[in-house]
């Protein structure tokens, strides 16, 4: 008796659905509908790419851009005086392409964490060597290379997606972060 409940078992398990035990893939997907996308992350990766007078990568900034949606951001959401990601889910990283200045700093070219320090004045920006870390939940000081303070400047209009870019700027460029009333410029300088 025993060896026929184990027949059945065995023959039971071999015609059950593939679907019980596999994720939802393109080869798991009912009826050959295609594949199963998830939906768009409510703060989408963005990328801010700068390039140089011959077209050549310089700096880029890969970063997620959460909305405002009707919150207070500053202050509120994003609370003053503690380390922010400087964006949503994973932190924010910054690749310079060549050796830059940041502030008095001459940083070597890698991949960079780059995390800031809100105040309502002011915000303190930090490059940090951790790097492939979700939020800020892994910040360590001591991993700090860089760290300079920025002006607070008030936005013209509102914007709604925390949003990145860079602008050319005598002898490097400058990367300005907005988010709802407001934004800082952070200078990058080549090294000659």
């Amino acid at each position: 008796m025993k060896k026929l409940f184990l027949v059945i078992a065995i023959f039971a398990g071999a015609f059950s659905s593939p679907q019980l035990y596999a994720q939802n893939t393109p080869e798991t997907t009912k009826d050959n509908d295609g594949p199963n996308f998830s939906k768009l992350d409510v703060s989408p990766m963005d990328v801010a790419l700068f390039r140089g007078e011959n077209n050549e990568p310089m700096a880029r900034v890969l970063y997620s851009r959460p909305q405002t949606r009707d919150r207070e951001i500053f202050g509120k959401l994003v609370p003053y005086g503690e380390v922010w990601r400087t964006g949503a889910n994973e932190a924010t990283e910054i690749t310079l392409y060549e050796d830059m200045m940041v502030g008095d700093k001459t940083i070597k070219k890698g991949t960079y964490t780059l995390f800031t320090i809100p105040q309502e004045k002011e915000w303190t920006v930090i490059l940090n060597n951790s790097t492939n870390v979700w939020g800020a939940y892994d910040y360590h000081v001591e991993k700090d290379i860089a760290r300079i303070t920025v002006p607070v400047r008030t936005a013209k209009n509102p914007i709604e997606a925390l949003s990145m870019s860079f602008a050319p700027s005598n002898g490097g460029a400058n990367l300005f972060i907005g988010w709802d009333d407001r934004f800082v410029q952070i200078p990058f300088k080549e090294v000659k």
